[in-house]
């Protein structure tokens, strides 16, 4: 299973692996308090298209097609498949930092990943 949560959100048993999938650390936030278990800055959208999206909802919909076209490159596979064997292991966080609870890229990495049938 794979769920999706800010980093400023209240730890939980029930997160497993937490996996940080921004590019930039989330401010405010010791390692230690988000107990995260891997940071994953590759698999995060490009800081070009970071910086365009700039957490604008109008552009949301550009955004989750340019970031899904960041995802199929193929220098993301390790990764994506690193994800998918950590969900076979049981449940995975992907953890974000956005204020934004509705248009981020936890979200579109989540669809992208259940998109593929891997989960």
């Amino acid at each position: 299973m794979i769920k999706i949560k800010r980093a400023y959100e209240p730890i939980s048993e029930v997160d497993g692996k937490r996996i940080l999938v921004d590019r930039l650390w989330p401010r405010g936030i010791s390692k230690e308090k988000a107990n995260i278990d891997e940071w994953m800055k590759n698999i995060a959208p490009s800081n070009e298209l970071r910086k365009w999206f700039n957490h604008d909802p109008e552009k949301f919909d550009k955004f989750r097609e340019k970031y899904k076209e960041e995802l199929d490159n193929t220098e993301l596979h390790d990764d994506l498949k690193k994800l998918r064997k950590m969900n076979d292991e049981g449940t995975v966080t992907l953890v974000y930092s956005a204020k934004d609870e509705e248009h981020n890229q936890a979200i579109v990495l989540k669809q992208y990943l259940e998109e593929e049938g891997s989960f």
